[in-house]
C-alpha cells in the first residue's frame, strides 16, 4: 500500500456537493481516507473566474501511480469535468500531490505536484492532515506554508465536512 495525497478543487456549479461527491468516489478507489478542512480561494493562474473550493484527501492505495491518475480522471469525467482551458474554470479537479515518497516525471504525471509548494490552497489543507510531512526534496509542509501568502484563503468548513 502506498500513502497518497490528492488535491481536490472546483469552481463551477454546486461546488460543495461536487466536492462531497468527489470524496465519496475517491473512497471507492482509495482506502483509509481522511479529508482536510474545506477552503475557498481566488482562482490561481487564470484569475478572471469564480473562486474555488479546495481540500486535500489522504489515503492509501495499491494502485500504481498511473493507474491512480486514470482512476482520478475517470472520477473527474463522471462529475462533469470538461478540459477547455488550462487553469480555467472546472467543476472538479483532482491532482495527485504525493505518491508515497516517489518522484515521478513522465509526460502524463509529475509528482510531487510541480506547483504545490507555491499554492496556499494546497499547502494549508495538506498541513491540516500532515504539517510535519517531509516532502521528497527534504522540505517540511508546515515550513513551506509559512513562506507563502495565505491572505485570500478562507476556511469554509472544518474537518469532517466530507463524512
Amino acid at each position: 500500500m502506498t500513502n497518497v495525497f490528492l488535491g481536490i478543487g472546483g469552481n463551477l456549479g454546486d461546488r460543495r456537493a461536487t466536492m462531497r461527491r468527489a470524496v465519496a468516489e475517491i473512497r471507492a478507489v482509495v482506502e483509509d481516507v481522511r479529508v482536510s478542512s474545506l477552503y475557498e480561494t481566488a482562482a490561481w493562474g487564470v484569475t478572471d473566474q469564480p473562486s474555488f473550493l479546495n481540500a486535500v484527501v489522504r489515503g492509501r492505495t495499491e494502485l500504481k501511480a498511473l493507474e491512480l491518475l486514470e482512476a482520478m480522471q475517470a472520477i473527474e469525467n463522471q462529475l462533469g469535468r470538461v478540459r477547455t482551458q488550462h487553469w480555467g474554470p472546472r467543476a472538479i479537479d483532482i491532482d495527485i500531490l504525493l505518491y508515497g515518497s516517489d518522484v515521478i516525471d513522465v509526460p502524463r504525471l509529475k509528482v510531487p505536484h510541480p506547483y504545490m509548494a507555491q499554492r496556499g490552497f494546497v499547502l494549508r489543507p495538506l498541513a491540516d492532515l500532515a504539517a510535519g510531512l517531509t516532502l521528497p526534496d527534504g522540505s517540511l509542509v508546515g515550513e513551506l506554508l509559512t513562506t507563502i501568502d495565505q491572505d485570500d484563503l478562507r476556511q469554509v468548513e472544518g474537518l469532517g465536512w466530507a463524512d
